[in-house]
């Protein structure tokens, strides 16, 4: 019996144990298949990731993380935490990162895991960096980097103290920024990472850059440039360091040198239309990042092309950058490239478009708060309505421009204000007010290295001196305007320079200097001018009407020299500029290009003319004005080889409008050029002018022969002599100024008609003008006018009805004639 029971007991037993067995087997089973179906669902997160479906990804981390807390899995709830706090991440949404980063960090610390622990510590300060919450951020950064020391992670530590320097940054402690750069620098220089590297020392060059301390910067972003460019695949940094150094280079005013690295960064930038998006981002996003790039090297060298005064490349990538602006819907882009066409237009002398171009811009940078877009803005906007005459209207532009350029510590923004200031108070004619504020721009500008307003400044106190008739000290401040702007390609800043250096020395009665002088500075126009001959016409002749001045001054120093040639070569460039008045794509030559020719002896001068002190300078001026007089006159007015093509009984007639005379340039084959001056004003002349313009459009009156005499007299009678003892027979005219509105055919001699003693072509220039034989081919002719009828007005213009007549008789003179007579 005991047996039996015995016996069942243990049967009893073992089904009991067996059944126990088989309870711990299948929960066990169970536990495998939840943390089969968590991992399942933490891969297809993953894979939505990689498909940037964030949203979607979320339900399945959250599926994910509710299966590994059920199952208390710590390792698999702390990563699926931790992925929720990247997505959260990726859509902005700094907050719940946060949120889930701390849970993660909480377990993290439980498993002991130091290293999972930095990196979360780290993320945790970046999403505090993001909110721009710095100081939160630098907190968990100097917990995580604690770490990384102790556990001797050295990558963790180089890239998180890369992170804290970026912080520092963002705060504007650039000194605390440098310091961790370093640190993170020479910790990469051991490790040998050239990628970890190249980002530290361009992060070095920025802060660098932020300080103005240009030079440093450069010599980071230099350093940068040479990684990259050892590096596959490192195009894209490549250009990125370029951009910088190009940048830093304008800064410091060394135009060329910024253009040469800009064109450079943004031949790669072009190159690189099919750049493959890194690290999962959006192809869209990426794209976006990518054409963002583009714009601001357009902007960047539509900058720099402005001030080396190429003013047609400006235009073009400026435009390209507004467009590329436009099409991402970058506002703040858009801002900034308003303001700068706006301030190309200013240097091309068209105000009101620069104004509108101000206007639109205003609003957008009034919105940017890391960014002095505001001053500069304002400070454009004064100098366009100072220029328009609305001193006002300027001066409120420009004092708002410098409260917020104080406010924010913008010392260049500053400079650039009162200069803005000055201009208008010497419009004003407040002088010493306007000198006082130059005075205060130029103690910035030395301060900040900006090279380009530095030289701009002294410009403007110079030729304040010269107002004081303070000569000695305006001597100074334009010569030291046209070393530094010669030094840094600024074109337009030496041109003037040269010009207020010509108006010293002719006031101070040096003529021989100031004559260097000014043909430095035309030299200077030319080479300018050749620069902007696509611009349209109202951009070409809005420019130069700005700086006409300087031909007219250079031209009567000459004339009263006695060096006649010279001037007439001076007034050819002036006529080819003024006909881009009233026609287009006028190119001139080859010829005019050359500019104006420095005699042997002032050659010699030009060299050392910027180092000859003010004291010194009468004596130079007697020597090189006895070494030209020495000169034979055949030498002085030598004639140029074309001109000698001239064919006998052909004279060129040149007059010159000036402030108090009319001078009277004429050339004849085989003949040293004359000048005759006439006494006359300009008003005067200008009021015989228009009596004679109202005398020729009354038909039924002979009101017009009066004038004709009085401008006989003024413009041939000086000349008449040598027109006949050169036994002329036709004169190529080039008038000047309003005298082109006027034919010089119907001149009167109290007799004759003009016409009638010679045939008249009105000429643009004699550098444009081909003197070679005419073959003996039978021209084809187009003769074309605006017939119509008395009183009828087309295409903008009054009908001329005897035109008729005159198409005709071209049209039975000529066998291959096409006529237009009123379309």
């Amino acid at each position: 019996m005991n047996k039996v029971v015995g016996l069942a007991l243990l049967t009893f037993l073992a089904c009991g144990q067996v059944q126990i067995v088989m309870s711990e087997s299948a929960q066990s089973q169970s536990l495998q298949d939840r943390k089969f179906e968590a991992e399942r669902l933490f891969k297809l997160g993953d894979q939505q990731i990689d498909k940037n479906l964030f949203r979607e990804s979320i339900l399945n981390f959250e599926s994910a993380l509710a299966i590994y807390r059920e199952i208390k899995d710590l390792s698999g709830t702390s990563n699926s935490l931790r992925k929720l706090g990247g997505i959260y991440f990726a859509l902005e949404d700094y907050l719940k990162e946060i949120s889930f980063y701390q849970q993660s960090l909480e377990i993290v610390r439980q498993i002991g895991d130091k290293g999972d622990e930095a990196m979360l510590l780290r993320s945790i300060g970046s999403a505090y960096n993001s909110l721009k919450e710095y100081r939160q951020a630098i907190s968990y950064y100097e917990q995580s980097l604690g770490i990384w020391q102790q556990i001797g992670g050295k990558i963790g530590r180089v890239g998180t103290m890369k992170a804290i320097g970026d912080v520092f940054y963002s705060l504007k402690e650039y000194r605390q920024a440098i310091s961790y750069y370093e640190q993170s620098l020479g910790i990469w220089q051991q490790i040998g990472g050239k990628i970890g590297r190249v980002g530290t020392m361009k992060a070095i060059g920025d802060v660098f850059y932020s300080l103005k301390e240009y030079r440093q910067a450069i010599s980071y972003y230099e350093q940068s440039l040479g990684i990259w460019r050892e590096l596959l695949g490192g195009k894209r940094g490549e250009a990125s360091s370029l951009s910088a150094i190009g940048n830093a280079y304008y800064h410091l005013g060394e135009i060329q040198k910024s253009i040469t690295y800009l064109e450079q960064a943004l031949a790669i930038r072009l190159k690189l239309a099919n750049y493959t998006c890194p690290n999962n981002s959006s192809s869209e996003a990426c794209v976006a990042i990518f054409k963002n790039d583009q714009g601001k090297l357009f902007n960047s060298l539509g900058i720099a092309y402005t001030a080396e005064s190429n003013f047609q490349k400006a235009i073009d990538s400026l435009q390209q950058a507004l467009e590329i602006y436009k099409q991402l819907g970058n506002h703040d882009g858009e801002g900034i490239v308003l303001t700068n066409l706006g301030k190309v237009y200013i240097t091309l002398g068209q105000y009101q478009k620069a104004v509108e171009y101000f206007q639109r811009s205003l609003p957008i940078v009034k919105q940017f708060r890391n960014c002095n877009c505001e001053v500069r803005t304002l400070l454009s906007l004064g100098g366009a309505y100072s220029s328009l005459g609305k001193y006002q209207e300027a001066l409120k532009y420009s004092q708002q421009s410098l409260k917020i350029a104080k406010q924010n510590g913008d010392r260049d923004g500053e400079g650039s204000s009162f200069v803005g200031l000055g201009n208008t108070y010497i419009l004003l004619g407040q002088y010493q007010k306007a000198t006082d504020y130059f005075q205060q721009s130029l103690e910035i500008f030395s301060q900040t290295g900006n090279n380009a307003s530095l030289s701009a400044s002294l410009y403007s106190l110079g030729y304040m001196y010269t107002i004081f008739n303070q000569l000695q000290k305006a001597n100074q401040s334009f010569q030291q305007s046209i070393v530094i702007a010669k030094g840094i390609g600024f074109r337009e800043g030496e041109r003037s320079s040269f010009i207020g250096l010509g108006y010293v020395y002719e006031n101070s009665k040096q003529s021989e200097l100031a004559i260097i002088s000014y043909k430095q500075a035309i030299n200077i126009s030319e080479s300018i001018r050749a620069d902007i001959l696509t611009l349209k016409k109202e951009e070409q002749t809005s420019y130069l009407k700005t700086i006409s001045a300087s031909y007219k001054n250079l031209s009567d120093l000459l004339l009263k020299q006695g060096r006649v040639m010279e001037a007439l070569q001076v007034l050819d460039l002036l006529k080819v500029q003024e006909l881009e008045d009233y026609l287009k794509n006028i190119k001139g030559s080859d010829r005019s290009a050359q500019g104006i020719r420095l005699l042997e002896p002032e050659k010699a001068i030009s060299d050392k003319l910027l180092a000859i002190s003010f004291e010194n300078s009468p004596e130079i001026n007697s020597q090189l004005a006895k070494q030209i007089q020495q000169l034979p006159k055949s030498e002085i007015n030598k004639v140029p080889d074309y001109l000698q093509k001239i064919p006998q009984g052909t004279a060129l007639l040149y007059p010159l409008i000036l402030g108090d005379r009319l001078e009277i340039i004429l050339f004849s084959p085989n003949t040293i050029p004359i000048s005759r001056s006439v006494k006359i004003s300009k008003e005067n002349l200008e009021e015989l002018i228009n009596d004679f313009v109202k005398g020729l459009r009354d038909s039924g009156s002979e009101d017009h022969k009066e004038p004709a005499a009085e401008l006989y007299k003024l413009l041939i009678k000086p000349i008449e002599a040598e027109l006949i003892q050169a036994k002329t027979t036709t004169i190529l005219y080039a008038p000047d100024g309003i005298l082109r509105y006027i034919p010089l055919a119907a001149f009167y001699d109290g007799k004759q008609w003009l016409a009638e003693k010679y045939r008249i072509n009105n000429l643009i220039a004699y550098s444009l003008f081909d003197f070679a034989p005419n073959l003996k081919t039978q021209p084809n002719i187009l003769a074309g006018a605006f017939g119509g009828k008395k009183g009828e007005r087309k295409f903008g213009q009054n009908a001329l009805p005897a035109t008729l007549i005159e198409v005709q008789a071209i049209a039975n003179s000529f066998q291959n004639s096409v006529t237009l007579i009123e379309d």
